[in-house]
Parts: structure tokens; sequence; C-alpha cells
């Protein structure tokens, strides 16, 4: 019976994935041109593959070079946040309660890894 439903799923999927490439084959060259004619602005001329290597290693090395200022936003940030906490006596309800809403945010996107982490399953938790 297993093997009965494992094969009609295997056809099913084998079914949308031929629709998927008839669709793709169809739509996809148009879809490219379209999409590249939007953003030919960002292409670089000519689109070797040294520039793309020159290109990457520009993007790897300019993201380093920003580390440093990120670094000091992190500790202003990080400065206000205690000075805020310091402070907190004159804090207004409606602070209070969108840090609450923010915290609360978090704690779901992180539910929300975990659950991707696992493969989209809810079942296996020490509830």
């Amino acid at each position: 019976m297993a093997a009965a439903a494992a094969g009609s799923k295997l056809a099913q999927l084998q079914s949308k994935a031929c629709e998927a490439t008839r669709f793709v084959a169809k739509h996809g060259g148009a879809y490219h041109k379209t999409l590249m004619e939007k953003n030919k602005h960002y292409v670089v001329d000519p689109p070797t593959i040294q520039k793309c290597q020159e290109l990457s290693k520009q993007l790897f090395y300019t993201r380093l070079a920003s580390l440093p200022g990120r670094y000091e936003a992190f500790w202003k940030e990080l400065d206000s946040a205690k000075l805020l906490w310091k402070n907190r006596s004159s804090l207004k309800v409606e602070d209070a309660g969108v840090a609450a809403l923010f915290g609360i945010e978090l704690y779901a996107w992180s539910c929300l890894g975990e659950v991707v982490g696992r493969g989209f399953t809810l079942t296996g938790y020490h509830v």
C-alpha cells in the first residue's frame, strides 16, 4: 500500500516537474531578455569571467572595509540601549510596548528559523 502511494506521489512530482520545465522553456527566454533590459545599467561590459572575479573581489573587500564602521555603529547602539535601561523609570508605556512587541517578533523569527532548519516539520519538539 505504501509503495503504491509513493509511486503515485512520484508520478505527480514528475508531472509537475515536466510542466515546470515546459513553462521555463517557453517563457524563460523572454523573462531573461526583459530582466536584462531593465537592469542593463548594472552589467559590466564585457561580461567575462575575469571581470566577474574582479567584481567578486571588490565586493568582498568593500564589505570587509565596512566592518570598522559597523563595529562603531554597534557600540553606539549598545550605549544608547544602556542609557535607555539606565533611565527606564522615565520610559513611557508606549516605548515599553514597542520594546515588548520587538522582543516577541524576534522570538517568532527564531521559532520560524528553527522550524525551517528542521525541514519544515513541527514534530520532534520537547514541550
